[in-house]
């Protein structure tokens, strides 16, 4: 079995920084591939752009999503993966410091597996953070990728 990925799309430097290093804190040292917006990391899921000669096999464990996003935005995102044979069943944590009632219920609409609030204070992020990577990557059964089955 190859090495869980995950994808984190976040265009904030500080968030970024943050959550890496919040995983790392928990032990998941899984390698962790940043994107800083929606067009960039349809282009990674789907193999275009910049990312044209990625092997296509390697499909992340799951998303960690920001909604805030330049280009294409979260929902936008979530709204085209679900909509696309090759990742509407990827699983995609929203990651969000949005409190917005509008964003939990679109995200979800547009099929969010989770829904989480970027905690303020950095112990909490990081217990959020080992709580996210111990379920999506040890505990939760992915579905095959595509081709696998």
């Amino acid at each position: 079995m190859t090495e869980k990925t995950i994808l984190l799309v976040e265009d904030n430097p500080d968030d970024e920084v943050l959550t890496l290093r919040a995983l790392r804190k928990n032990s998941i040292d899984n390698e962790v591939i940043v994107v800083h917006d929606g067009a960039e990391a349809l282009d990674f899921l789907w193999g275009t752009g910049a990312y044209a000669k990625k092997d296509n096999h390697v499909v992340p464990a799951f998303v960690l999503l920001d909604l805030k996003l330049p280009k294409i935005d979260g929902l936008e995102l979530l709204r085209r993966l679900r909509s696309d044979d090759r990742t509407k069943v990827l699983p995609v944590i929203v990651l969000t410091s949005s409190n917005e009632e509008q964003d939990i219920l679109d995200s979800y609409s547009f099929g969010a597996n989770s829904y989480i609030r970027k905690p303020v204070e950095f112990e909490s992020f990081v217990e959020a953070a080992g709580r996210i990577g111990r379920y999506w990557l040890n505990t939760n059964v992915s579905p095959p990728s595509p081709g696998e089955t």
